[in-house]
């Protein structure tokens, strides 16, 4: 096997796994550990894998984005404190938007149920959750549903967010760096997100550290634009105040 041919196959499992880890690599594909590292080393300088202490995981870009089955296997008590946080910041916002994703997904199952609430939001998921919910009215946005996010796309979703106001949006994102702002792979879902943003009277991102630093295909709103970040503790205290220097609060849990 080429290094080439190696390279690719780190790549599909990254892809297909959601990580992949050095010890594992070099065993399976018969190399050294140290071969493997060379390997992420270039493989990130590619933007295809980001590495960590031990193993790398894949970046989403045009080509690739993780599904939502993939995301809800990942980092799950590090997105249930962000969603709960983030959840604590409706205060007397009447009308609420809830994107797609994992994450947004454990911000309405932690959104309180003691008053009336209208939610706007293109997750099926998200829609199917909370419309048994008393006293609450939750909007559906029309469109192309993406089978990997089980969301809406497309002008339909993209018209019907323009014609409205909403006193809070929880927006999610594949990437958010200080120099391209908010990103995502695919250019509908980008479209639905800038919406939302336009849209909305205040801001909350919520994701997790993963998500920092990451640049995608498609940029939908810069770091001012939001209100607030939620975000854990795993991302440093000096990279937090860095993303705060632009505007936003940054809450780390």
């Amino acid at each position: 096997m080429t290094a080439e041919e190696r390279q690719r196959a780190i790549v599909g499992v990254a892809r297909r796994s959601g990580a992949v880890q050095v010890t594992q690599l070099a065993r399976d594909l018969g190399v050294a550990k140290e071969t493997v590292r060379r390997d992420l080393r270039v493989l990130e300088a590619h933007g295809l894998l980001r590495r960590t202490h031990g193993g790398a995981y894949p970046v989403e870009s045009a080509g690739f984005e993780t599904t939502l089955a993939l995301r809800a296997t990942r980092h799950v008590p590090e997105k249930r404190r962000i969603a709960a946080a983030a959840a604590e910041l409706v205060g007397d916002a009447e009308t609420v938007f809830i994107d797609e994703g994992f994450t947004p997904q454990l911000i309405a199952e932690s959104l309180p149920r003691d008053r009336a609430l209208t939610v706007v939001t293109a997750s099926l998921t998200v829609a199917s959750a909370l419309a048994p919910v008393d006293d609450w009215t939750v909007l559906l946005l029309g469109g192309r549903v993406r089978g990997s996010t089980m969301a809406t796309v497309d002008h339909w979703t993209a018209k019907m967010l323009a014609g409205f106001v909403i006193d809070l949006a929880f927006i999610g994102a594949n990437g958010i760096s200080r120099e391209h702002g908010l990103t995502t792979p695919d250019p509908a879902v980008s479209e639905v997100k800038r919406q939302a943003v336009l849209a909305s009277r205040r801001r909350v991102f919520t994701g997790i550290h993963t998500k920092f630093g990451a640049a995608s295909f498609c940029r939908f709103a810069d770091v001012p634009d939001l209100d607030v970040i939620v975000t854990s503790t795993s991302l440093s205290t000096a990279e937090a105040h860095r993303y705060s220097l632009q505007g936003p609060q940054v809450i780390r849990v």
